[in-house]
Order: C-alpha cells, then structure tokens, then sequence
C-alpha cells in the first residue's frame, strides 16, 4: 500500500470512528443517527467502520444531527484508546500479513475487551519481525541475490533510470565532467539540504548515518588510507536521492545497495564523459581497466563495476566480473557473456568456491601486485580472457577481475599474455575435489579442524537494515542531534 493510500486509510478510518465514538456518547443509536440524516443504517455502518469515505454533504447532515461543527468530524486531534487501537487493528487486518495467513478481516465489535485488540495488534507485530528474520535467512538471501542478478544480465548491467539520475545531480552542481573532487560531493550534499559532519564515535556496524530531521550527514573521522572520502558520501546520498523507504525484505534491501552503489559509480564516473573515452579506447584497441581507475581517481573495483556498467550497451561487448576473497570464496559476480561460473541448486554464485586454475584465483600466487595479472582460461564453454588484480580490505585480500570471451580480447591492453589455464569450474572434479590417488591416500587418514565463517551456521543479520545496530544509530543521533 502507498503512503497516500495509507493515509487516506487511515483518514476514513479515524471521521469513522469519530462519528462512532460521537454517536454513542449522546446515547443514538445507529438506526436513529441513519433516520436523522436520511440514510440506511448499513450506509451509514459502512462510513463508521472505515469501509465508506463520505461525501462532503454526507458529513454536513452528520455533524448536523449530532450537534457539532464539520470540523470536529476532520480534526486532527487523537482518537481516544479504545478507538485508536481499533483504527491501528482495522488497518493491520487490511495489510499484508493478514492476508497472507489467510486470515479474513473481521467486525470490531464493541464486546471484544481492549485487551484482547491490544493482544492482537502485538501479535501482528510480532509475526511481522518473525517474518522480517525469515527474509534474511541464508537461502532466502541466496534467492534474492540471484533474482536481481537475473535482472542485471537482462538489462546488460545498466540501469537507464540511475543514470539519469546522476545526469540531473551533476547537472545541478554544474559539474564540468571527469572526475568529481571531493569539493563537488560536498557540493551534492548541499544541494540536497545536508550539511557533512564527521565524528569519532560513528556505530560500528554502519558507513555513515543520516539525521533527516535536521540534514546533517555523519562520516567517520577514521578514513583508512585506502578509504575514499568521496565514496561514503555519496553512497549515503544515493539513497535519498532515490527516495529509498525502509526496506521491507531483504530482497529490497539488496536491491536498493546495488542502486546506490550504482549511482555513486555513475556519479564518480559520469556516463556522458566515460563513454566517449571508452569509445576512443576501443577504436585503438587500448581498453584498460586500470585506465579508467587512474582517469577518474576510484578504485579499481569500482571501475571494473563501472565497466561493466557500460561495456556491453555502448561498446557491444559481453563481460564477466568476480570478487573472490583469498579463501577462494566467490563474494560478488556478474555475467553476460555465457561464462559458466559454479552454482548451488539454487543458481547463486557468491558464496562458491572459484576454480583454483581460474584467473581470480591464479593472481593470488603473482607478487607482482603493481601490475595487473592477465589470463586466458580454456573452459568447456569456450576461452576466456582475465584481467586481474589483488586489493586488501578490512576482510583480507580480495580479487578483483573483468573477463571477455576470446572474442573480444582484441580491444583490450593485455591481449598479447602468455599465461594460459585451463578450468572447468562448473564441474566438481575440476578442482574442488583432490585427484583420485591423494585422496584415497587421505581421506581415512586426516581430521581438519574447521575454520567455520561466522555466517556458515547462522541465519544473516535480522532487521529492516541487516547487520545494523539500530540502538546504537538512535543513540549515536540523540547524542549528536543539534539542541
């Protein structure tokens, strides 16, 4: 339900109640209310339980009969308690989750005690925060994930409303196109009505947070020496550029990080000023990934997203991406170019383990983590070509790589490598399981003891906003909100 259609709702619900609660303090029945203004008592039921929104002279002939102004009818003041928690029931039984217990909405009667309604409105809320921790649990997490990587492969990876969107910010701030200082985030955020604070004390569990009431933006004054300044801002003002709600699964909250994460590239590399710059490349068969990064002063994985972004719509050419921690666990992947990356039943692919012979994994073993490694890698599937590098993180190291299809190696610095693999990573046998002879040697004769990730037997974070701390961001404002 829309916020209009919620308060409009809620509007009908509160003049019907009203009238209701009016009624029976001057000892009228329905019957005589109804043959007062000339209406039938089920009319007139209908307006008092919410179900009817009245006309304008409908409540002129009611405030009429009942001895009081229209605007006692329309007024703002709150309802008393037995009338409010049956607004507050009205409207749940209305809602999703009534409904999709299957669970009929049902007459209010005036028997039914107050604690009974309040019993039943904290019922309902309790399912619904049951409901919310279901969402976030690892297969439910799985399934979103690959649901909106879906949609990114239809799509190409490039979102023409976000785009857009970062075409009218940087509009607004007359900015002249390249890379964008930390000056001109500064100057987003005060075109949005925020001003930037920064503080010691920020909450662990999040990047930035955001007073709305009052347009102040906190960062952490701890900015690592890799950490951009600019990032954490204009990540924090996607969201209110996008008019992001709380979100109410987890599927939406993932889909409103990749929307943020994708204006903040647009924002940092603008679409109208990359492309013919990407162009140009292409043209003299010079396209680099590290490049991009130096040109527009990011890091290298926020130009490999942003590539991706834009390589296949303006250059036609299909592209794949991995980030694979050095466990070689998969973190983030995307695809259009038919690559076959390893996936449980569900299709996802984080949370894979990548082909030890593949790209991604090989640039672990290089010490040369100055320049990028390269890789063509025959697969099952046809040979691909891997660009790749290694950047530490406050997780371990991580790598990051863009790949093409043989194809299309042509337009790339670092075509002309030796280095050469072979995987077939979709296939257990490839590497995830020891060659035959080792392992029958073995697996009888050998006990691990496991480093279980903390995520591996627990459900994911719970709350609208996972992983957050909620306490501490109320806490954190109210210490810091301006008296």
């Amino acid at each position: 339900m829309s916020t209009a259609a919620a308060s409009e709702t809620l509007d009908t619900l509160t003049i019907g109640r009203r009238i209701r609660a009016l009624r029976t303090a001057r000892g009228l029945t329905l019957d005589d209310l109804a043959g007062t203004v000339g209406r039938a008592p089920s009319q007139l039921s209908m307006i008092e339980t919410g179900k009817r929104e009245p006309k304008l002279s409908q409540l002129q002939a009611i405030a009429r009969a009942l001895g009081v102004s229209i605007d006692a009818l329309l007024e703002n003041e709150p309802l008393d308690e037995r009338s409010a928690i049956e607004v507050a029931l009205e409207r749940a039984m209305s809602g999703q989750t009534f409904a999709s217990l299957g669970i009929p909405p049902f007459r209010i009667a005036k028997s039914v005690p107050t604690e009974a309604l309040r019993a039943m409105l904290a019922l309902h809320g309790e399912i619904d925060r049951l409901r919310d921790e279901r969402a976030a649990t690892p297969e439910e997490a799985r399934r979103a994930n690959v649901e909106l990587r879906d949609l990114m492969r239809r799509q190409d990876n490039h979102f023409e409303d976000l785009e857009q969107k970062a075409s009218e910010i940087l509009a607004a701030i007359a900015h002249p196109g390249g890379p964008l200082t930390q000056r001109a985030a500064s100057e987003i955020a005060a075109y949005l009505g925020f001003t930037l604070h920064y503080a010691s004390d920020l909450p662990q569990t999040t990047r930035s947070v955001a007073d709305l009431s009052n347009g102040r933006l906190y960062l952490s004054s701890q900015v690592s020496a890799k950490g951009d300044a600019r990032t954490a801002v204009l990540q924090a003002l996607s969201s209110r550029i996008l008019g992001h709600a709380e979100p109410r699964s987890y599927a939406e909250f993932l889909r409103q990080r990749v929307e943020t994460n994708y204006l903040t590239g647009a924002l940092l590399i603008p679409e109208a000023h990359v492309v013919p710059v990407l162009k140009d490349a292409k043209q003299r068969r010079a396209i680099s990934i590290e490049d991009l990064r130096d040109a527009y002063s990011v890091s290298y994985e926020t130009a490999a997203h942003r590539f991706t972004n834009l390589a296949t719509r303006h250059l036609d050419i299909p592209v794949h991406f991995l980030k694979v921690h050095e466990s070689g666990t998969i973190t983030k992947a995307y695809e259009n170019d038919d690559v076959n990356f390893p996936t449980d039943r569900l299709g996802a692919i984080e949370g894979q383990m990548c082909c030890r012979r593949w790209t991604s994994r090989v640039v672990f073993d290089e010490d040369d983590r100055f320049n990028p490694y390269y890789q063509y890698t025959d697969t099952g599937n046809g040979t691909y070509w891997c660009t790749a590098r290694v950047e530490a993180s406050s997780e371990g190291l991580h790598s990051v790589s863009v790949g093409v299809r043989f194809d299309d190696t042509r337009w790339f610095v670092g075509r002309d490598t030796p280095n050469r693999g072979i995987s077939t990573h979709s296939v257990e046998v490839c590497c995830r399981r020891a060659p035959a002879d080792l392992e029958a040697r073995w697996r009888d004769n050998s006990w691990p003891n496991v480093k279980t990730p903390r995520t591996l037997l627990a459900t994911l974070p719970t709350g609208a906003f996972p992983g957050v701390d909620t306490t501490d961001v109320y806490e954190f404002l109210e210490a810091h909100a301006p008296s």
